[in-house]
């Protein structure tokens, strides 16, 4: 009972936050209107018994929507919405097209046969949807994740104009830091 009552709950507000994507000015909070709205979708997930699958979906899609959002802000002539402004376009053709995909969507739906399920559920369903991602290329991306987060944290180190030892010296002994700008953490 409490698991369907989360599912309403999560569905509804789902389609609620997707919908106000379209009804905000800003595209701040078009953005997060729209994390909200992946974030149910996510929970959905976890719902489901995928709970790998629904914590990268909720991950992948938070981190996405908070870069979004500084990126709207930073590059937007109007990231506060104070000017209306329409986050779509040709709406009777977006409304007619919409309404055709989602027509032969639900038939699909109601008018195909389902197949019977064969077999059991594996017993480890994390590494079955590996093996189905990735194959027998897992550990291949496991150590290609690892490179990219190493040359993540490389391009931050030497974009860096100052390190530790600019601010506190060779033996890291000053009483006082070096910074350029007084009033920082070192002051």
């Amino acid at each position: 009972m409490l698991t369907d009552v989360v599912f309403w709950v999560l569905a509804v507000a789902a389609v609620g936050a997707a919908v106000q994507v379209f009804r905000f000015h800003s595209m701040a909070r078009a953005t997060y209107a729209l994390l909200t709205a992946l974030l149910c979708a996510g929970g959905e997930v976890l719902l489901l018994g995928l709970d790998y699958l629904g914590v990268v979906i909720v991950l992948m899609m938070t981190i996405e929507m908070a870069l979004m959002a500084v990126f709207m802000v930073m590059f937007m002539m109007n990231p506060a919405g104070l000017m209306p402004m329409a986050m779509v376009h040709n709406t009777r053709g977006a409304a007619v097209i919409s309404v055709a995909v989602f027509a032969a969507l639900a038939s699909g739906i109601l008018l195909t046969d389902w197949p019977r399920r064969r077999g059991g559920p594996p017993a480890d369903p994390t590494e079955a949807l590996g093996m189905s991602l990735m194959g027998p290329q897992m550990l291949t991306m496991m150590t290609l994740g690892m490179a990219l987060f190493a040359t993540i944290v490389g391009t931050v180190v030497l974009a860096t104009r100052r390190g530790r030892y600019d601010r506190f010296g060779d033996g890291l002994t000053a009483r006082r830091a070096d910074d350029a700008t007084r009033g920082g953490v070192g002051r």
